[in-house]
């Protein structure tokens, strides 16, 4: 059937003070330590309702998600005057969101990245206000027909222990400033969900700390900031429905997941499963 068009919604964000971040490379160790330990985690922060109800129209969808239209979705968050942290969220398998149900693995990829516009991307360390990530959680919860609520999805770890130890890290984390390099997760996997799910939200929490004045150790201050991403949750088309991805005059439909530019310059695409991998 062919996908129509999902209503877009601004995406809460909550900024308050705690921690800032180094970089990240050896994308095979990321995934490995990252999947390691994702999962059910008695350590994820609570996460707040999702504002979606199911559909009450033929036209309507049960869940506004922006990054299930378009199969990837940037957010940017001003942590200081010119100073911006990115998260890029993408869809890895499948990258048809429309075929993310319940009962089947759903894999996404991301990356956390930093971008000072008082200076040049390629401007050398010291001109650049740096930015440390000390901890990244990840929360979940499910939207569900029964009006049960679920969090199959928990993360929370120190970035510094998912990356080579010759990573530029320091006591307050590991350093993501763009040119130096960023937090990149390649994929990791939701499984299986009950079956009357219909949405699930996921909650960043992203522990930084933030220099005040480039090249000043001494005007770091520690902010948290709270990506939120809703998803939708499909249910599998029966017999009588038609399984075969056709549209109405006959034609298949195709794709339509649109990618997203990041600010450091790559792109994070549905399509492509994100930015080119270490």
């Amino acid at each position: 059937m062919p996908i129509r068009p999902l209503a877009r919604r601004r995406l809460a964000v909550v900024v308050l003070a705690a921690a800032a971040a180094v970089s990240l490379s050896g994308c095979s160790q990321v995934v490995e330590a990252f999947n390691s330990i994702s999962g059910t985690s008695n350590n994820a922060a609570a996460t707040p309702a999702p504002n979606a109800t199911p559909a009450v129209g033929a036209d309507e969808k049960p869940f506004d998600s922006q990054f299930s239209y378009d199969g990837s979705v940037q957010m940017t968050y001003e942590v200081a005057d010119g100073l911006q942290i990115v998260l890029d969220f993408w869809a890895v398998d499948s990258k048809r969101t429309q075929e993310w149900h319940a009962d089947n693995p759903k894999t996404f990829g991301f990356a956390v990245n930093v971008k000072d516009t008082r200076v040049d991307e390629k401007a050398v360390l010291k001109q650049k206000r740096r930015v440390f990530l000390s901890n990244v959680t990840i929360s979940s919860q499910t939207a569900q027909t029964s009006n049960q609520v679920g969090s199959p999805f928990q993360f929370s770890a120190d970035p510094r222990t998912l990356v080579p130890t010759d990573t530029i890290r320091s006591n307050r984390g590991l350093l993501i400033n763009s040119f130096q390099g960023g937090l990149l997760v390649p994929e990791t996997t939701i499984n299986q969900l009950p079956q009357d799910t219909y949405g699930l939200t996921l909650q960043f929490a992203l522990d930084i700390w933030v220099e005040g004045t480039a090249n000043d150790d001494k005007s770091f201050a520690q902010q948290t900031v709270y990506p939120v991403i809703p998803i939708a949750i499909y249910p599998r088309e029966t017999e009588a429905e038609g399984s075969t991805g056709g549209s109405s005059d006959g034609t298949t439909s195709g794709d339509t997941t649109q990618g997203n530019t990041g600010t450091d310059g790559w792109t994070s695409t549905g399509g492509t499963g994100g930015p080119t991998t270490p």
